[in-house]
């Protein structure tokens, strides 16, 4: 499929033999790669030597090497760009944080990327490591962080870069809730994403770039608002709703390019499992003619480069150890799935809420509530490994206990619903209790029949209640329990937690029982 643009100018100048005067670029382009370096399964996990072997396994950085090589043979102009969150996901970055990220990164020779939410999952002083270490900008314009010493001096709002002769424009966008999202610190003041973005396109346009590309670690829905709500955007490269476009594939939440106004909106799922590729054409005037492409799979068909291979075994070796402990069986595949678990009832959900709830039983804690963007991937069915456990919950979180009141419990899960339509990450997976949501009332009113322990909650009643402690203190919207009883915020590890379960309850069987109910 082809999308064309072609102005009435831009028409003319064709059938008047100027065509010489165009220029076409190639955007090679990942998004939420979350620390994939090595081959993954076909459910986004880990994927054995054997399995890649028998070419079952996707993606990988060794793979990215060789397919970024075929395109910029295929292109006379090229950029490799990335919408976000590198980081988290894997014992990789648990052990290497940005690191390793880095080095894969300049190996693979990108030219720029914007901040996803999870770079501030360590901090400011992971994310300073990082641009450090890299030899590419690193973007973010809708945030104020001249109050962060750490990024002040290093993070840009946009950068220009050149290719071929041309002056490319290229600015960075992050989530405008980051602050719920990870931890950026109280020093870094997150804005309106379309006003960030008009105010550097009018810089960009004042120095003379009329080419210009948005990094956006917003969300397919946000980044087609900017491109509503702007003028000068040519192309944005997507990120953060782990959203595949394709003209090809039936899992396409939209074409590639998904085109708002002249602005072509482009996203290439995650994990590393595609490479973007969309090749667009400007007139002399910077303005988009043609925009055409599709993500490239990277499956068994894309042969690994064996240096970087080698590179990525040898990063690997102090993990092998704890990820190859194998610490359960499962009878049958066990639901992870982003669609799933951030929009109803899920398997991988009941087990990590019940496991929650389990840990805990004899404090008498009543009710578990586990976040579904905190669920990663899914476990096929068989051995189940520590390292399989640790995709599913990378993020070191423990389990928090507090005492809240049932009013207090309704305000957390209405926030919980309350962006069911964007696939949010607060979506919340329960135990204990179950509830139910109407999706198509106005937030802050969809959540009915809630019922603990078998009775309708009581609002006025104190209630004990496990979660994990970044959904304990505010992260994903769930403010609300910041100001809870009886605290405490320094349990064990929720993988440990979860991988202990499974071990007890092995052979685990999944399942559903009605908990969540989607009126």
């Amino acid at each position: 499929m082809i999308t064309r643009l072609m102005t009435g100018a831009a028409a003319l100048a064709v059938t008047a033999g100027m065509a010489a005067a165009d220029y076409t670029l190639t955007i090679l382009h990942t998004n939420d790669f979350h620390a994939r370096f090595e081959p993954i399964s076909k459910y986004d996990s880990g994927c054995s030597e054997d399995s890649n072997a028998e070419g079952k396994c996707f993606g990988g950085s060794a793979r990215l090497v060789t397919a970024l090589a075929d395109a910029r043979a295929r292109s006379n102009n090229s950029i490799l760009v990335d919408g976000g969150d590198q980081f988290q996901g894997t014992l990789f970055y648990t052990y290497y944080k940005g690191k390793l990220a880095a080095e894969m990164m300049n190996k693979l020779g990108y030219d720029g990327m914007t901040v996803g939410n999870h770079e501030f999952d360590d901090g400011p002083e992971v994310l300073r490591g990082f641009m450090d270490a890299v030899d590419f900008p690193v973007l973010m314009s809708n945030a104020d962080f001249s109050g962060e010493e750490l990024l002040a001096d290093k993070l840009l709002k946009s950068t220009v870069i050149e290719r071929g002769g041309e002056k490319i424009g290229l600015i960075g966008l992050t989530p405008q809730d980051t602050d719920e999202l990870a931890s950026p610190g109280p020093n870094v003041i997150f804005t309106d994403p379309s006003e960030a973005v008009q105010g550097e396109v009018d810089k960009l346009t004042e120095m003379g770039v009329n080419k210009i590309i948005v990094l956006s670690h917003s969300g397919y829905g946000v980044d087609q608002k900017v491109a509503a709500n702007t003028t000068g955007v040519d192309v944005i490269v997507g990120g953060h709703t782990n959203t595949l476009l394709s003209n090809t594939s039936d899992r396409a939440e939209g074409p590639y390019p998904t085109m708002v106004g002249n602005t072509a909106i482009v996203s290439a799922y995650a994990y590393g499992k595609f490479l973007g590729e969309l090749n667009v054409t400007f007139n002399d005037a910077g303005e988009i003619v043609e925009a055409a492409g599709e993500p490239i799979i990277m499956d068994a068909a894309v042969a690994e480069d064996e240096a970087t291979k080698a590179r990525i075994a040898e990063a690997a070796a102090p993990l092998d150890e704890i990820r190859n402990r194998v610490v359960a069986e499962a009878a049958e595949a066990i639901d992870g799935e982003r669609g799933s678990c951030r929009a109803a009832e899920c398997t991988m959900g009941n087990l990590i809420a019940d496991a929650m709830l389990d840990r805990v039983k004899d404090q008498g804690v009543q009710i578990a509530i586990q976040n579904g963007g905190g669920i990663r991937a899914s476990i096929d069915a068989g051995e189940v490994t520590m390292g399989e456990v640790l995709t599913v919950l990378p993020f070191q979180n423990t389990l928090s206990t507090f005492q809240v009141t049932g009013e207090t419990i309704v305000a957390a899960l209405e926030n919980g619903v309350s962006q069911h339509e964007e696939g949010a990450g607060r979506f919340p997976q329960v135990a204990g209790m179950s509830y139910a949501f109407d999706a198509s009332k106005e937030a802050g009113s969809r959540v009915s029949d809630v019922m603990v322990g078998g009775e309708p909650i009581d609002m006025g009643k104190l209630y004990s209640v496990v979660s994990n402690n970044y959904v304990r203190n505010g992260g994903d919207g769930y403010k609300m329990f910041r100001d809870a009883q009886n605290a405490y915020d320094f349990g064990p590890d929720l993988a440990d937690v979860t991988a202990e379960y499974l071990a007890a309850k092995g052979p685990f069987k999944p399942y559903l029982d009605g908990r969540i109910t989607v009126k």
